[in-house]
């Protein structure tokens, strides 16, 4: 207690006049010091306050994975400078934004869920269909790193709306999950699109995985500009 005193004696700067009074003598700092409780509420404030940084500090350190880890359906592929998961989610994010307005669906919401969607993956990694796994599995393993991540983060209000977003997304529970579904298609699509032009490369896949596949109409038009895209490109190379 005695150290929490001091810093605040440091801290302490009388107004106008720096040096012509003692910290000690000043009447809020006499009041702190002989009342117990404030005294002890400060220093629990403190340790909260501590203890809330370390978590978000640690939080933060196991997100960074998400700017390391690279999808793995483009290194399969041989892809260089693949892009990572956190690539993803913020393309993702920047197209809830720019979205238009569709009646009844909160923009601020989808940028939210696409920001947190693939979050439990800074653990377990890109889990793609050429790993085997099955989707039940697969589901269940996400949903323990995500309680392992709002763990880390210390639980709370912050920990609850991530977890709210993600089963929000993962169940498809809503137009502004509709939306980002849609989103993460369209996302797959055009990066396949980038890597076709810039590598030389064919990536049917990713596009006839996802045909027929789009609930809304924003991702069906951009799906289908994408795809228009494409097809131009491909029919330029063979002129």
């Amino acid at each position: 207690m005695a150290a929490i005193h001091s810093h605040i004696a440091r801290l302490w700067v009388p107004p106008l006049h720096r040096s012509s009074s003692s910290p000690s003598n000043h009447p809020k700092l006499l009041l702190f010091r002989h009342s117990p409780s404030l005294s002890l509420r400060a220093h629990s404030s403190a340790e909260q306050h501590s203890h809330s940084s370390s978590s978000v500090i640690d939080f933060l350190t196991l997100c960074n994975r998400l700017k390391t880890t690279k999808r793995k359906g483009w290194v399969n592929h041989g892809i260089k400078g693949a892009e990572s998961i956190a690539d993803h989610m913020y393309r993702m994010a920047i197209m809830a934004l720019i979205a238009a307005d569709v009646p009844g669906l909160s923009r601020e919401r989808c940028i939210k869920i696409a920001l947190v969607h693939d979050i439990a993956e800074a653990i377990v990694g890109d889990i793609t269909p050429s790993d085997g796994v099955p989707k039940a599995e697969k589901s269940r393993m996400e949903q323990e790193a995500l309680n392992k991540m709002c763990e880390v983060l210390g639980g709370g209000m912050r920990a609850e709306e991530i977890k709210e977003l993600w089963t929000e997304y993962e169940n498809n529970a809503s137009l502004e999950a509709n939306l980002v579904k849609d989103f993460d298609k369209v996302e797959m699509i055009l990066q396949a699109l980038e890597c076709e032009m810039e590598h030389g490369k064919v990536l049917d896949e990713f596009f006839l995985s996802t045909a027929g596949k789009f609930q809304t109409e924003i991702g069906k038009s951009w799906a289908s500009e994408i795809i228009s895209r494409r097809k131009s490109l491909s029919a330029n190379r063979l002129s």
